[in-house]
Parts: structure tokens; C-alpha cells; sequence
């Protein structure tokens, strides 16, 4: 997901050597600390307004504390107690639940998903005979990345809704082929827990995960967050906002809880504990092990290669993701939601494990995770910070120099082929569901009914297509976007094509056809 909304920093560097004596680990803390302190700095004022981080080593937690403020305008502190949505970070804790009933013989990870969900069908019928619980977290069933996310961002499908709704997406690969990250597929693993432990997925992780760790203020839904939540921010137009809380329950074993950096502090120390906190084993250790394999590689391109010339392989492991980096082994997710951006770290090799929750879309958790990946791994020193903010001038001048393109491109004192009212109506996907275009006020409105914050106000542009100005319920900071018109034959609007570049959700994917 949401994984969601991503900061590519790619640039050509120069390592220098360092010498003498390893840092202590109170060195390396401090060093972290005036990092984070700075960080926070560069981007509190533009994209963002706090984060928190953890710290584990050697199954102790060395550090846990807050960073600049919760929401917008008030001032209270981010703590080591306050709460995020960690997004896909999720995930682990859905094939954490899997293994649990693996130990527990009650499934097999080779089992077809079939034998749980009889109901449950891909695009490919040969497809849906052989996918296994396997397929399913491992991102290799032959849908494109994000494929399909539109059914579960911001709709009011229930899980069952969005499963149904599956078969209708089609595959870009060959089955178990190419990696493409899959929001659905752990949805649908959410359902496999569901059934072969016949509780709901949020009960089987509380019962056999939270609970046994203490993780008091983890949360499966934003319903029923406990005090001390930050709230999501976002930029809009320029302007730094605070963004209503998502409602991500469709996704729920894909992404919707909600915790702190101490709750997740123990998550880390059961991780890097081969399973086992405290002294009770939750998952056995075979199993524990079994979650960090890779079971379908990565390639590795070539500007990866130049930003970091160590990394050798990369893997995708069982809700986690592996791969090198001077030496070491390193085992990681983020996650993404509106306005709210996080990683989770184990280095196993060094006894080292992190977690950067934010509540921005600023680049600071990932500046944070690379340089905190550097500092444990003892990597040559690197300035990620002033990396990112180059990066983010340069995407931005990009950005106004494709909007120049576009203003240039529009075809001036053009007219639509029909009076605005004629467009009206609603537009059918098999896959989405209905959206509804209606005159207001002399403008064309476009509401997507599943998603009920989703509406946008349609601005001619030229001939029949109009600018999209999506209105203020929309969290998501979308770019420029089109809506365009066809017509039948009989000079009538039949279909819509919604051009909206962004890089989470696939409107490619949809064709609404007038149906009324």
C-alpha cells in the first residue's frame, strides 16, 4: 500500500572511509537523536508535524520517544506512547497470525486457499484452482502493483465485498512470475485466519499477538483509538493540513492498525527473539524463521545499484521484504496511509531493531530509517537529509514543468460537443461499482458512490474533457487530473476515461460506461 505513497531518493555518492573504534551504543543513540532532532526541523514546517522512534538491541528497548507535535495548530508532544496508523506494517501481523495456526496444524502454508474460501475467484480460473496461502503474502499472483486498491481506499465495501469484486481485475504476468505488491491478496489472507480459526481477524491477532505482548494501544480500526493519537497532515496546493482520519477497515489485515513505537518496541523484540517475548514462546521458532525467507527475488535496477552499491540481493519474505547492505542482512517494511508514513527495521546480524512512525508525507521516515539502517549496520556516514531535500526540488520542478506542458497543450475557446446537463448520469464499473456525474451550479460534479469522500468538482478544459478539482474531502494530494467524454453514435455520452496520474491508485484500471 500505501505502501503505499513513496519518496525515491536516487544519487550518485561518494563514500569516504572511517577508522578507528566502533561507537557505542550510546554513541550511536545520541547520534540518531541529533538526526531526528534535525529532520524534524527541515520538514515540521513543510510536510509534516511529528514522528516517533524506537529503538531494540540485544531484547531490550535502548530508546523510545517522540518528536515534534500530534496536530496542526495545538502543541502537544509526540511521545513514545502516542499512536499512528502503521498502514502495511499490518501485514506482518497478519503472516504472524498464519503461522500461529500453522504451528497450530490447523492450516498449511501450501494449503490452496480454495479449501477456506471456496467463494473466492481470480480473473484466471487455472489461477484460482492452484493459489495457495503462499501466493497470498508473497506478492506473486500476477496483478499488477496496487492492482485494485481503489476497492478498499475510502469505500464502504466490507473484506467479502472487495473478495467478490477480485475476479475483474486482470493480471499484467504469468502466475508466480513478477512480484507486484498486493493490498487484496492480504485481505484475503485475512480471511483464510478468519476461517480456519473461526474468529474474526482482529480477535485472533489481539487474542494471540497484542495481548501476549502487551500491546495496550494497538488498535485494529481507527473507531476506537485511545488518547494520545496523532492526526494525519498532508500538503495541499502549498498549504500544510490536517487530514481526517482514514477509514481503512476494508483492509484490515492489509492495513489497519494502529499502535505506538513501546507497543511496537515488543513486536520487534518478539521478532528478533526468533519468535519468543518474554520467555513464552507465541511463535514457534521454526516458523519465526520461515516469516523472514524470501520467497520470490527482486531485481535490483541499476540507479538502486549506484545509490547502494552493496546490496546484492532482494527478496520478498512473508509480510516482510530482505535484502543486503554492507554485510548484513536486513529485514523491513513500511507502511502508507493518508498523512501518515512509517518503517519497521530488523538488522538480526547486529541484534538491532527500529520503528519510525510519522504523521506527515514528508521524507523523513525514510531519511530516519536510512540513516538509522547506516548508523547499526556501521555503514560510511551519509547525508540522507540533504539528499531528500534536493530530491524533493527536483520532483517538484518536474511537477510544474509537466503542468507547463499540459497548459501549453490545451486547445483554447474550445466548446463541449453538448450542453453540460446531457453528461449527467451514472457511469458503471464492473470491477468499482457506480459513479454519478450531475450539474451543479452550472459544473459538472463527479461523486464515486462506493467511496463517499470522493467527489470532485469537473472544470472545462477543452472539447470534452474536463480538469478534475477534487474538493476538500479527498485526502489524498492527487495531481493534475482529466476526465474525458465519448460518444455513441448517436451523439450521446456512453463512457468516461478518468485520467488521474498518481502513485497508488490505478483509475487506468476503471471503465465506467453510462448506464442511466
Amino acid at each position: 500500500m500505501k505502501n503505499t505513497i513513496r519518496i525515491s531518493i536516487v544519487c550518485l555518492v561518494f563514500f569516504l572511509p572511517t577508522f578507528g573504534q566502533a561507537p557505542s551504543v550510546d554513541e550511536k543513540l545520541k547520534e540518531i537523536d541529533d538526526y531526528a532532532n534535525a529532520v524534524t526541523q527541515t520538514w515540521a514546517g513543510k510536510s509534516g508535524a511529528g514522528m516517533a522512534i524506537a529503538v531494540v538491541k540485544d531484547d531490550k528497548v535502548v530508546s523510545a520517544k517522540g518528536y515534534g507535535i500530534r496536530e496542526l495548530g495545538k502543541t502537544d508532544a509526540v511521545d513514545a506512547d502516542t499512536v499512528f496508523a502503521i498502514a502495511s506494517n499490518s501485514k506482518a501481523f497478519t503472516t504472524a497470525a498464519l503461522a500461529i495456526l500453522v504451528d497450530e496444524k490447523k492450516l498449511d502454508w501450501d494449503d490452496k486457499v480454495s479449501k477456506y474460501l471456496p467463494e473466492f475467484q481470480m480473473y484466471d480460473p487455472w489461477v484460482t484452482s492452484e493459489l495457495t496461502i503462499r501466493d497470498l503474502v508473497t506478492h506473486r499472483v500476477g496483478l499488477d502493483t496496487f492492482s485494485g486498491d481503489l476497492l478498499w481506499y475510502e469505500t464502504t465495501y466490507t473484506p467479502d465485498e472487495i473478495l467478490q469484486r477480485l475476479k475483474h481485475l486482470k493480471p499484467v504476468s504469468s502466475f508466480r512470475t513478477r512480484y507486484g505488491y498486493q493490498n487484496l491478496m492480504f485481505i484475503a489472507a485475512g480471511k483464510v485466519v478468519e476461517r480456519a480459526s473461526v474468529r474474526s481477524w482482529c480477535s485472533f491477532v489481539k487474542e494471540r499477538i497484542l495481548t501476549p505482548l502487551a500491546m495496550t494501544r494497538t488498535s485494529c480500526t481507527v473507531n476506537n483509538l485511545p488518547n494520545n493519537a496523532a492526526w494525519p497532515h498532508n500538503e495541499s496546493g502549498g498549504t500544510l493540513r490536517k487530514l481526517h482520519r482514514g477509514n481503512v477497515d476494508g483492509s484490515y489485515a492489509a492495513a489497519a492498525l494502529n499502535s505506538s513505537v513501546n507497543d511496537l518496541s515488543k513486536w520487534l523484540r518478539l521478532q528478533l527473539a526468533g519468535g519468543k517475548f518474554d520467555g513464552k514462546q507465541i511463535i514457534s521458532e521454526a516458523q519465526a524463521w520461515n516469516l523472514h525467507q524470501p520467497y520470490l527475488s527482486q531485481q535490483i535496477s541499476l540507479a538502486a545499484s549506484r545509490s547502494n552499491p552493496t546490496r546484492h540481493f532482494s527478496g520478498v519474505a512473508s509480510g516482510w521484504f530482505v535484502y543486503d547492505y554492507y554485510g548484513v542482512k536486513v529485514i523491513n517494511h513500511s507502511g502508507g496511509l493518508d498523512g501518515m508514513l512509517s518503517y519497521t527495521v530488523l538488522i538480526p546480524e547486529k541484534n538491532v531493531g527500529f520503528v519510525i512512525l510519522t504523521n506527515s508525507e514528508s521524507p523523513a521516515f525514510v531519511v530516519m530509517m536510512n540513516k538509522m539502517r547506516d548508523v547499526f549496520a556501521d555503514a560510511p556516514k551519509r547525508d540522507w537529509n540533504a539528499e531528500a531535500i534536493t530530491q524533493v526540488a527536483a520532483m517538484k520542478k518536474a511537477a510544474d514543468e509537466a503542468n507547463a506542458r499540459s497548459d501549453a497543450e490545451r486547445v483554447p475557446n474550445t466548446k463541449t460537443s453538448l450542453p453540460l446537463a446531457s453528461y449527467s448520469g451514472t457511469y458503471a464499473d464492473k470491477m468499482y461499482g457506480n459513479m454519478t456525474v450531475s450539474e451543479e451550479n452550472g459544473r459538472l460534479v463527479l461523486k464515486f458512490l462506493p467511496s463517499p469522500n470522493f467527489v470532485a468538482d469537473l472544470e472545462h478544459w477543452h472539447y470534452d474533457t474536463f480538469r478534475i478539482k477534487w474538493r476538500p474531502s479527498v485526502a489524498y494530494n492527487f495531481p493534475r487530473g482529466f476526465v474525458t467524454f465519448s460518444l455513441d453514435k448517436d451523439g450521446k455520452p456512453d463512457q468516461m476515461k478518468i485520467d488521474q496520474p498518481n502513485n497508488d491508485f490505478w483509475f487506468y484500471e476503471l471503465d465506467p460506461r453510462r448506464v442511466k
